[in-house]
């Protein structure tokens, strides 16, 4: 892969964050506004970070930040449903749309997991006995 943009978990996190600003822009509670938003934010530049990270067990943990905010952020969109701060289909098709990066991120980190694991046992079974 050349570059995290070519994701597309990371094109899908970024569409999201964008329409997570665009749905609260007229929010007057303003500390639910701004944490809604920075949790959406988190999740492609984790994404991003842990991609230009060296290690696949680095790449791993930032797939894991971005994944638990991916989280945080279906809870703020069920919060606002409930307190009607965003429409029901608005908040519903938001939602849908975060747990799917969070499935997306599921399988990346999975795929990392057995990348890294076979590159650990490759590099035992190459390690000359002491």
């Amino acid at each position: 892969m050349d570059t995290f943009e070519k994701l597309e978990v990371w094109r899908d996190s970024k569409d999201l964050a964008v329409e997570i600003y665009r749905s609260f822009r007229s929010c007057r509670d303003f500390s639910f506004r701004d944490q809604i938003r920075r949790a959406a934010v988190s999740v492609p530049a984790n994404i991003a970070e842990g991609l230009e990270r060296n290690s696949p067990a680095e790449c791993k943990n930032f797939m894991g930040f971005a994944k638990g905010s991916a989280g945080e952020v279906r809870t703020f969109l069920c919060l606002a449903e409930e307190l009607e701060l965003l429409d029901k289909d608005r908040a519903r098709r938001l939602r849908e749309q975060a747990l799917r990066v969070s499935k997306r991120l599921h399988g990346f980190i999975h795929y990392l997991e057995s990348r890294f694991l076979l590159n650990r046992k490759f590099a035992k079974s190459i390690t000359p006995p002491a």
